[in-house]
Protein backbone atom coordinates (compact mmCIF):
# COMPACT_ATOMS: atom_id res chain seq x y z
CA UNK A 1 0.00 0.00 0.00
CA UNK A 2 1.46 3.22 -1.01
CA UNK A 3 1.93 6.01 2.02
CA UNK A 4 -1.28 8.33 2.35
CA UNK A 5 1.23 10.87 2.95
CA UNK A 6 2.79 11.24 0.15
CA UNK A 7 -0.47 12.02 -1.53
CA UNK A 8 -0.86 14.65 0.18
CA UNK A 9 0.95 18.61 0.74
CA UNK A 10 4.70 18.35 1.43
CA UNK A 11 3.77 20.31 4.66
CA UNK A 12 2.23 16.64 5.86
CA UNK A 13 5.78 15.37 4.65
CA UNK A 14 7.46 17.63 6.89
CA UNK A 15 5.10 16.31 9.88
CA UNK A 16 5.59 12.82 9.14
CA UNK A 17 9.32 13.58 9.17
CA UNK A 18 8.98 15.78 12.42
CA UNK A 19 7.31 12.74 14.03
CA UNK A 20 9.75 10.29 12.72
CA UNK A 21 12.81 12.19 14.53
CA UNK A 22 10.75 12.40 17.85
CA UNK A 23 10.18 8.36 17.90
CA UNK A 24 14.30 8.09 16.81
CA UNK A 25 15.05 10.54 19.64
CA UNK A 26 12.87 8.94 22.16
CA UNK A 27 14.17 5.10 21.06
CA UNK A 28 17.91 6.76 21.51
CA UNK A 29 17.28 7.87 25.14
CA UNK A 30 16.08 4.50 25.58
CA UNK A 31 18.71 2.41 24.67
CA UNK A 32 21.37 4.49 27.15
CA UNK A 33 22.52 2.13 29.91
CA UNK A 34 20.88 3.29 33.74
CA UNK A 35 24.18 4.08 35.81
CA UNK A 36 24.60 2.37 38.87
CA UNK A 37 22.99 4.64 41.30
CA UNK A 38 19.08 5.56 42.07
CA UNK A 39 17.75 7.46 39.72
CA UNK A 40 15.78 9.07 42.46
CA UNK A 41 18.63 9.97 44.59
CA UNK A 42 21.45 10.35 42.07
CA UNK A 43 23.49 8.94 44.29
CA UNK A 44 26.36 7.34 42.66
CA UNK A 45 28.67 4.56 43.97
CA UNK A 46 31.76 6.33 41.78
CA UNK A 47 33.65 6.82 45.44
CA UNK A 48 33.53 3.35 46.38
CA UNK A 49 34.25 1.97 43.24
CA UNK A 50 37.56 4.13 43.72
CA UNK A 51 38.04 2.95 47.21
CA UNK A 52 37.47 -0.48 46.04
CA UNK A 53 39.86 -0.50 42.95
CA UNK A 54 42.84 1.40 45.17
CA UNK A 55 42.28 -0.84 48.60
CA UNK A 56 45.05 -3.16 47.85
CA UNK A 57 44.34 -5.47 50.67
CA UNK A 58 40.82 -5.94 48.50
CA UNK A 59 42.98 -6.78 45.24
CA UNK A 60 40.23 -5.79 42.95
CA UNK A 61 41.44 -4.84 39.43
CA UNK A 62 39.58 -2.05 37.96
CA UNK A 63 38.23 -4.03 35.03
CA UNK A 64 36.44 -6.29 37.78
CA UNK A 65 34.82 -3.36 40.02
CA UNK A 66 33.55 -1.31 36.76
CA UNK A 67 32.53 -4.33 35.67
CA UNK A 68 30.29 -5.23 38.97
CA UNK A 69 29.13 -2.09 39.24
CA UNK A 70 28.25 -0.72 35.88
CA UNK A 71 24.93 -2.48 36.07
CA UNK A 72 21.70 -1.35 36.82
CA UNK A 73 21.26 -4.60 39.17
CA UNK A 74 23.42 -2.60 41.40
CA UNK A 75 21.33 0.71 43.29
CA UNK A 76 21.15 2.73 46.28
CA UNK A 77 18.45 0.30 47.90
CA UNK A 78 17.47 3.32 50.69
CA UNK A 79 14.35 0.60 51.18
CA UNK A 80 16.13 -2.35 52.17
CA UNK A 81 19.18 -0.61 54.64
CA UNK A 82 16.17 2.07 56.22
CA UNK A 83 15.15 -1.54 57.86
CA UNK A 84 18.65 -1.78 59.52
CA UNK A 85 17.82 1.70 61.39
CA UNK A 86 14.20 0.72 62.43
CA UNK A 87 14.77 -2.73 63.62
CA UNK A 88 13.88 -3.45 67.12
CA UNK A 89 15.62 -6.74 68.01
CA UNK A 90 13.40 -6.99 71.86
CA UNK A 91 9.61 -7.16 69.37
CA UNK A 92 10.75 -10.11 67.28
CA UNK A 93 8.25 -12.80 67.68
CA UNK A 94 10.52 -15.69 69.00
CA UNK A 95 8.06 -17.80 70.57
CA UNK A 96 6.63 -18.51 67.26
CA UNK A 97 9.10 -20.88 66.54
CA UNK A 98 8.86 -23.05 69.51
CA UNK A 99 5.04 -23.51 68.47
CA UNK A 100 3.32 -27.58 67.60
CA UNK A 101 3.71 -26.50 63.89
CA UNK A 102 7.16 -25.05 63.96
CA UNK A 103 8.94 -28.30 65.84
CA UNK A 104 6.97 -30.12 63.56
CA UNK A 105 8.95 -28.87 60.55
CA UNK A 106 11.76 -28.96 62.24
CA UNK A 107 11.25 -32.80 62.51
CA UNK A 108 10.12 -33.22 59.27
CA UNK A 109 13.62 -31.07 58.21
CA UNK A 110 15.68 -33.94 60.21
CA UNK A 111 14.40 -36.44 58.57
CA UNK A 112 14.60 -35.31 55.10
CA UNK A 113 18.46 -34.09 55.33
CA UNK A 114 18.99 -37.17 58.36
CA UNK A 115 21.75 -38.08 56.46
CA UNK A 116 23.74 -34.83 55.61
CA UNK A 117 22.72 -33.97 59.08
CA UNK A 118 24.53 -37.49 60.39
CA UNK A 119 27.42 -36.53 59.15
CA UNK A 120 27.74 -32.70 60.02
CA UNK A 121 27.39 -34.51 63.45
CA UNK A 122 29.87 -37.03 62.88
CA UNK A 123 32.33 -34.76 61.18
CA UNK A 124 32.26 -31.77 63.61
CA UNK A 125 30.54 -33.00 66.74
CA UNK A 126 27.86 -30.74 66.59
CA UNK A 127 24.52 -31.52 67.62
CA UNK A 128 21.73 -32.29 64.39
CA UNK A 129 19.19 -30.56 66.24
CA UNK A 130 21.03 -27.51 67.43
CA UNK A 131 21.81 -27.24 63.24
CA UNK A 132 18.22 -27.44 62.60
CA UNK A 133 17.31 -25.08 65.08
CA UNK A 134 19.46 -22.40 63.37
CA UNK A 135 17.98 -23.15 60.32
CA UNK A 136 14.64 -23.04 61.45
CA UNK A 137 15.02 -19.65 63.24
CA UNK A 138 17.59 -18.15 60.45
CA UNK A 139 15.16 -18.98 57.10
CA UNK A 140 12.54 -21.50 58.11
CA UNK A 141 14.66 -23.92 55.93
CA UNK A 142 14.73 -21.35 53.21
CA UNK A 143 11.22 -20.39 52.68
CA UNK A 144 12.51 -16.59 53.84
CA UNK A 145 15.88 -16.20 53.14
CA UNK A 146 15.60 -12.79 52.22
CA UNK A 147 14.85 -10.48 49.13
CA UNK A 148 17.21 -7.70 49.04
CA UNK A 149 19.99 -7.69 46.61
CA UNK A 150 23.66 -8.08 49.15
CA UNK A 151 25.55 -6.33 46.53
CA UNK A 152 23.36 -2.93 46.99
CA UNK A 153 22.80 -3.70 50.69
CA UNK A 154 26.08 -3.66 51.47
CA UNK A 155 26.95 -1.17 48.67
CA UNK A 156 24.45 1.29 50.58
CA UNK A 157 25.80 0.79 53.61
CA UNK A 158 29.38 1.70 52.37
CA UNK A 159 28.60 4.77 51.51
CA UNK A 160 27.28 6.07 54.39
CA UNK A 161 30.35 6.52 55.72
CA UNK A 162 29.92 10.04 53.64
CA UNK A 163 28.49 12.40 55.67
CA UNK A 164 26.86 13.93 52.93
CA UNK A 165 25.05 10.58 52.06
CA UNK A 166 24.15 10.31 55.42
CA UNK A 167 22.27 13.11 55.68
CA UNK A 168 20.28 12.45 53.23
CA UNK A 169 19.57 8.93 54.01
CA UNK A 170 18.36 10.21 57.23
CA UNK A 171 15.45 12.25 55.60
CA UNK A 172 14.58 8.96 53.66
CA UNK A 173 13.52 6.36 56.53
CA UNK A 174 10.37 6.14 57.67
CA UNK A 175 9.65 7.70 61.25
CA UNK A 176 8.26 4.93 62.64
CA UNK A 177 10.19 2.51 65.08
CA UNK A 178 13.19 4.90 63.45
CA UNK A 179 15.82 5.23 66.02
CA UNK A 180 17.12 8.64 67.35
CA UNK A 181 19.59 10.70 65.09
CA UNK A 182 22.27 10.57 67.56
CA UNK A 183 21.83 6.67 67.43
CA UNK A 184 22.04 6.57 63.43
CA UNK A 185 24.73 8.66 63.31
CA UNK A 186 26.58 6.15 65.15
CA UNK A 187 25.23 3.38 64.20
CA UNK A 188 25.70 4.66 60.54
CA UNK A 189 29.32 5.86 60.78
CA UNK A 190 30.52 2.48 62.65
CA UNK A 191 28.14 -0.27 60.04
CA UNK A 192 29.50 2.00 56.62
CA UNK A 193 33.20 0.61 57.44
CA UNK A 194 31.82 -2.90 58.54
CA UNK A 195 29.63 -2.93 55.55
CA UNK A 196 33.01 -1.93 53.14
CA UNK A 197 34.55 -4.83 55.08
CA UNK A 198 31.68 -6.81 53.90
CA UNK A 199 31.66 -5.85 50.41
CA UNK A 200 35.23 -7.02 49.85
CA UNK A 201 34.18 -10.60 51.14
CA UNK A 202 30.98 -10.64 48.89
CA UNK A 203 33.40 -9.80 45.83
CA UNK A 204 35.88 -11.91 46.72
CA UNK A 205 33.49 -14.73 47.44
CA UNK A 206 31.15 -14.04 43.97
CA UNK A 207 34.24 -13.90 41.80
CA UNK A 208 35.81 -17.05 43.27
CA UNK A 209 32.94 -19.05 42.75
CA UNK A 210 31.86 -17.00 39.47
CA UNK A 211 28.26 -16.65 40.67
CA UNK A 212 26.05 -13.41 39.45
CA UNK A 213 26.41 -10.43 42.04
CA UNK A 214 22.97 -9.49 41.32
CA UNK A 215 21.13 -12.25 41.89
CA UNK A 216 21.60 -13.06 45.21
CA UNK A 217 19.51 -12.08 47.99
CA UNK A 218 19.58 -11.78 51.51
CA UNK A 219 18.21 -9.49 54.53
CA UNK A 220 18.64 -6.08 55.25
CA UNK A 221 22.08 -6.64 56.73
CA UNK A 222 23.33 -8.51 54.23
CA UNK A 223 23.42 -12.60 55.46
CA UNK A 224 22.12 -14.51 52.83
CA UNK A 225 21.80 -17.86 52.15
CA UNK A 226 19.68 -20.99 54.36
CA UNK A 227 22.15 -20.22 57.12
CA UNK A 228 22.05 -16.47 56.62
CA UNK A 229 26.16 -16.27 56.99
CA UNK A 230 27.61 -13.07 56.17
CA UNK A 231 30.07 -12.78 53.48
CA UNK A 232 33.39 -12.28 55.85
CA UNK A 233 32.02 -15.71 57.35
CA UNK A 234 31.47 -17.89 54.26
CA UNK A 235 34.96 -16.81 53.01
CA UNK A 236 36.20 -18.34 55.91
CA UNK A 237 33.93 -20.83 57.71
CA UNK A 238 31.56 -21.89 55.07
CA UNK A 239 32.04 -25.36 53.56
CA UNK A 240 31.40 -27.52 50.35
CA UNK A 241 28.97 -29.87 52.31
CA UNK A 242 27.73 -31.77 48.56
CA UNK A 243 31.42 -31.82 47.58
CA UNK A 244 30.26 -30.19 44.33
CA UNK A 245 33.80 -28.33 44.45
CA UNK A 246 32.10 -25.17 45.34
CA UNK A 247 30.03 -23.23 48.76
CA UNK A 248 26.59 -22.54 47.94
CA UNK A 249 25.00 -21.73 50.70
CA UNK A 250 21.51 -22.21 48.90
CA UNK A 251 22.03 -25.86 49.09
CA UNK A 252 21.12 -27.42 51.97
CA UNK A 253 24.25 -29.48 52.31
CA UNK A 254 26.24 -26.47 52.14
CA UNK A 255 24.34 -24.88 54.97
CA UNK A 256 24.32 -27.57 57.54
CA UNK A 257 28.13 -28.06 56.97
CA UNK A 258 28.76 -24.98 57.65
CA UNK A 259 26.43 -24.16 60.55
CA UNK A 260 28.29 -26.94 62.08
CA UNK A 261 31.53 -25.72 61.38
CA UNK A 262 30.76 -22.58 62.14
CA UNK A 263 29.65 -23.91 66.06
CA UNK A 264 32.66 -25.65 66.47
CA UNK A 265 34.94 -23.18 65.11
CA UNK A 266 33.44 -20.92 68.18
CA UNK A 267 33.68 -23.94 70.93
CA UNK A 268 30.73 -26.34 70.15
CA UNK A 269 31.57 -29.96 71.23
CA UNK A 270 30.04 -33.14 72.09
CA UNK A 271 28.38 -33.15 75.47
CA UNK A 272 28.44 -29.33 76.15
CA UNK A 273 26.38 -28.11 78.55
CA UNK A 274 23.85 -25.54 77.77
CA UNK A 275 25.61 -22.08 79.62
CA UNK A 276 28.57 -23.44 76.78
CA UNK A 277 26.17 -23.66 74.32
CA UNK A 278 24.79 -20.43 74.79
CA UNK A 279 28.13 -18.89 74.56
CA UNK A 280 28.38 -20.44 71.30
CA UNK A 281 25.51 -19.46 69.78
CA UNK A 282 25.32 -16.73 70.35
CA UNK A 283 28.39 -15.70 68.17
CA UNK A 284 25.78 -16.73 65.15
CA UNK A 285 23.36 -14.08 66.40
CA UNK A 286 24.36 -11.65 69.19
CA UNK A 287 20.73 -11.83 70.74
CA UNK A 288 20.06 -13.32 73.73
CA UNK A 289 16.18 -13.91 72.95
CA UNK A 290 17.84 -15.80 69.99
CA UNK A 291 20.06 -17.87 71.76
CA UNK A 292 17.57 -18.57 74.45
CA UNK A 293 15.33 -19.80 71.37
CA UNK A 294 17.54 -21.89 69.53
CA UNK A 295 18.62 -23.71 72.65
CA UNK A 296 14.52 -24.39 73.49
CA UNK A 297 14.02 -25.51 70.23
CA UNK A 298 17.36 -27.89 70.50
CA UNK A 299 15.87 -29.35 73.61
CA UNK A 300 12.60 -29.99 71.92
CA UNK A 301 13.83 -31.59 69.26
CA UNK A 302 16.29 -33.81 72.01
CA UNK A 303 13.34 -35.07 74.09
CA UNK A 304 10.52 -35.14 71.33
Amino acid sequence: MRNVLTLLPDSFSHINNWINNVFLIILLFAAIPTTACSSEENISFQTLETRLINDKKANFTPEQINRIYNNPGVFFDIKGVSSYFRHQEGKLNYDQFLSTKSIKKANDYMRAHHADLLKAEINYGVDKEVITAIMLVETRFGAYVGNRPVISILSTMAVLEDKTIRDRFWKKIPTENRVTREAYEKKAARKSKWAYKELIAFITYVEKEGMDPYNINGSYAGAMGLAQFMPSNIIILAEDGNKDGSVNLFHHEDAIASIANYLKYYGWKPGITREEAGKVVYHYNHSSYYVETVLNITEKLKTG
